[in-house]
């Protein structure tokens, strides 16, 4: 079958297609006809290398974390019912660029006939995030929230939950003009630039939540935009890890009893995300998928050169 592997840790450009075999289901296991493979921020920081020091990948890591398709097969110990439904499937930490992926039973989540397998790899992971976030962040209706790095395909389900969930305001940093029109289509009440200076008239000064999904270097100028008993919650690493002296700031934080903390989803119990999960794909949460690109598998190098370069808003989706 074809796949694509990272040869080379760093540019996108040290990915290719490859020719593996065929997987054959484990016991606890299903295999998937791919139908839509979601790209996300973490497959391009498993590919760049930067998780290779720390002994967790290998050159040769097929990525990919998030499919849609139909089962073909199953292994030993589960239903053979799965066969021939249409699903949404969790692969793991890779597996997912592939035409056929093998994903854990108990990962596995029916399709409505009524969502596509591109809305499926958009909103599957991406809306689970953004919800158990916003909760990890206590937020409230009436609060402020500032989303950083909003244009993307965890930004966009946290603008719109924010938005739908009594945000009094839902400030958005982003690089053009445009796209902050977008996401105020999304929700979004005011558009900064992402150094976090207005680009409006009415923007707050301070936030009670801030969703933050660049980190880097200029994460403390944003730790410094919170209101007294504000949270920042870090939920991605776009602009690398945040910086050493980050520590420095902790006096302003004492004294205006801040909070920071990071969020993974892996923290959530499983039956909570298949809750959350099943509601957004039975339109029971209303977030409106948005796909900047649906290219096909072998084109997955140009799926990370768009990622790298901060062009896409919303998810890239690719197709066997």
């Amino acid at each position: 079958m074809k796949a694509i592997a990272i040869q080379e840790f760093g540019r996108p450009e040290g990915m290719a297609v490859v020719d593996l075999p065929a997987p054959a289901p484990a016991a606890g296991q299903v295999l998937i006809a791919t139908e839509a493979i979601g790209v996300g921020g973490v497959d391009a920081l498993i590919r760049s290398g930067a998780l290779a020091a720390y002994g967790l990948f290998q050159e040769g890591h097929v990525p990919g974390s998030e499919v849609a398709g139909t089962v073909t097969a199953v292994g030993a110990g589960v239903d053979a019912s799965w066969v021939g439904r249409r699903v949404w499937a969790f692969t793991g930490t890779g597996g997912g660029y592939v035409e056929q992926a093998a994903a854990p039973a108990d990962a596995v989540l029916p399709l409505p006939a009524d969502v596509s397998a591109a809305d499926a790899v958009t909103l599957g992971t991406s809306g689970v995030v953004a919800h158990f976030a916003l909760r990890h962040a206590h937020f409230a209706p009436g609060e402020s929230v500032l989303v950083r790095g909003a244009a993307g395909s965890l930004g966009i389900p946290t603008v719109q939950l924010a938005a739908r969930g009594g945000a009094n305001a839902v400030a958005v940093t982003t690089s053009s003009a445009e796209r902050g029109e977008r996401l105020r289509e999304l929700g979004a009440t005011h558009v900064l630039d992402r150094a976090g200076a207005s680009t409006d008239d009415g923007a707050p000064e301070g936030y009670d939540v801030i969703i933050d999904i660049i980190a880097g270097p200029d994460m403390p100028t944003f730790l410094d935009r919170l209101n007294p008993g504000g949270r920042l919650v870090a939920i991605g690493m776009v602009a690398g890890p945040p910086p050493a002296d980050l520590a420095a700031h902790m006096t302003a934080a004492f004294r205006k009893s801040m909070s920071f903390a990071t969020f993974s989803a892996d923290i959530v119990p499983e039956a909570d995300q298949r809750a959350v999960r099943t509601a957004l794909f039975a339109g029971e949460v209303a977030l409106d998928p948005v796909v900047h690109a649906v290219l096909p598998l072998d084109e997955a190098v140009r799926a990370h050169q768009l990622m790298d370069s901060g062009e896409a808003f919303g998810r890239i989706v690719l197709v066997p």
